[in-house]
């Protein structure tokens, strides 16, 4: 378990991240001058339409999308050591041990040709000296602390042998192997029914209360996020537009590109409004990107203070809510 330490400590310190993938068209910026914060113990949500950086942005942090193709510039500062300018020997030393991933498809992420438990063990052994007997026992354990049904038995199943919802378990529980500092989730409930889904979202409840484990959890969907994000980063075409308290970006909403991911969804309340709303034309995807806002092509509130170039976030009216939207005044 972590050393206790302060609630507000700044466990991951992102400044200025740039991922850019090369393509035959040029060199595409998924990540695009990115600052972030993560807190030990809360859960910060990424959110935002396919292709605007979020999984991107959380592969980079661990090296995960390093490559001949792919340059990766700026800090990822964990606990004082700078994740970007570290050897690949020594990021394979810190992932699954200190930073682990849960991926979106538990199916295409896990062996098919392993036993469930001994994949677990496999993570467990790789980082920490222990006999494969000490190392079963704790998978099994493991298997039942994220809610797996007899443990001991599915941790002898296969991975097709296994439901949906099972396998995402099997995947956080390979997360939670070492006792990770943080955990990055990368759509953990997608094409989960949402019973299954609501069991998955409180596994990772119960693991940050038990093990003050801090997490980074990537989904499109705000129901998810409202339910368990304590903070919120929205992001559109590599860059964050606003970030800030789960109730500050849900609950009062500033920049327009937010305010249209909100209005496209149903609400559980209130009146039927008819029709949902729908953000206007598409999300940029090719090389070129301009230097102002790049959701002004959509946006009904465009004007020529948009062009200008988009770099920090500014503070609105409440602090900590920031955002990157000129054209809307100040309340």
């Amino acid at each position: 378990m972590s050393a206790p330490s302060a609630p507000d400590e700044v466990i991951l310190d992102v400044r200025d991240l740039r991922v850019g993938f090369t393509v035959d068209a040029g060199r595409l910026p998924a990540v695009d001058g990115v600052d972030l914060t993560l807190r030990r113990g809360e859960t910060l949500a990424l959110v935002g339409e396919s292709g605007s950086g979020k999984s991107a942005l959380a592969m980079a942090l661990i090296g995960l999308n390093r490559g001949l193709r792919t340059e990766v510039t700026g800090t990822v500062d964990f606990l004082g050591e700078n994740l970007v300018a570290a050897r690949e020997s020594r990021l394979r030393s810190i992932r699954g041990a200190r930073i682990a991933v849960v991926f979106q498809d538990a199916l295409a992420a896990l062996n098919p040709l392993q036993r469930a438990g001994s994949q677990v063990v496999e993570m467990i052994r790789t980082h920490h000296p222990s006999s494969r007997a000490e190392a079963w026992n704790q998978a099994v354990r493991l298997f039942g602390d994220v809610g797996i049904a007899s443990p001991a038995r599915s941790a002898r199943a296969y991975p097709h042998e296994l439901s949906g919802g099972m396998r995402q378990r099997v995947m956080i529980a390979l997360g939670l192997a070492n006792n990770p500092e943080i955990l990055i989730a990368d759509e953990p409930t997608t094409a989960l029914d949402v019973t299954i889904q609501a069991q998955v979202l409180q596994v990772l409840r119960d693991v940050q209360r038990d093990h003050g484990t801090a997490v980074i959890l990537i989904t499109h969907d705000l129901g998810v996020v409202s339910d368990v994000a304590d903070r919120i980063a929205v992001m559109y075409a590599g860059r964050v537009v606003e970030t800030g308290t789960r109730d500050q970006v849900l609950g009062r909403p500033r920049h327009p590109y937010t305010r249209g991911l909100l209005a496209s969804v149903p609400s559980l309340t209130g009146p039927v409004t008819g029709r949902l709303s729908a953000i206007r034309g598409n999300a940029l995807t090719g090389v070129d990107r301009p230097a102002g806002c790049a959701f002004a092509a959509r946006c009904d509130l465009v004007r020529e203070a948009c062009e200008a170039p988009v770099r920090l976030l500014r503070r609105g009216q409440e602090n900590g809510h920031l955002d990157a939207c000129v054209a809307e005044e100040e309340p």
